[in-house]
């Protein structure tokens, strides 16, 4: 297997792992009655619980940081991402530019986010988002601080060598 072909797979099973640990994190019979108590009631229920504020979320883990897992959340909320922005740009051409990236996480983790107001497998963050995209900022930056060094140690051999 080719090494594109082979990060490509690895970019979709973690893709399918995001998935599993962001939206079916209760097990089977958790999920099983959430989807039995569906009803039109679910939706406005996931409207009023849910986060349209930005940094509301943030500011409250800052604030009683000595009481809740904050720091467990936040770094969780952004070093789940990072290696969406590490492994895009390698399976994606247009991935290699900033805006693509963000543009195509910020719809995903958009996506989780309002599967989880709508089907209370989960609640509806705008501050999820926010660091979501923070996380693939930085594995995009790592992505091209790789891509540097790259560079580098390949011109450090082509100077040696004339």
């Amino acid at each position: 297997m080719g090494s594109v072909k082979l990060i490509r797979l690895f970019f979709a099973i973690y893709i399918l792992l995001v998935i599993r640990v962001i939206i079916f994190k209760y097990s089977p019979e958790h999920l099983r009655a959430i989807v039995d108590s569906w009803q039109k009631d679910v939706i406005l229920e996931g409207l009023g619980t849910a986060n349209f504020t930005p940094l509301k979320t943030i500011k409250m883990y800052i604030d009683y940081s000595y009481k809740l897992n904050s720091v467990e959340n936040l770094l969780g909320n952004i070093l789940v991402f990072v290696p969406f922005g590490f492994l895009f740009p390698m399976v994606s051409e247009e991935g290699k530019h900033f805006a693509v990236m963000l543009l195509n996480v910020f719809v995903f983790v958009l996506g989780i986010e309002i599967f989880q107001l709508f089907s209370a497998f989960g609640a509806f963050d705008v501050d999820d988002i926010l660091l979501n995209c923070l996380g693939a900022a930085l594995g995009f930056g790592c992505y091209r601080l790789g891509l540097l060094l790259q560079r580098r140690h390949g011109n450090g051999k082509n100077t040696e060598k004339n």
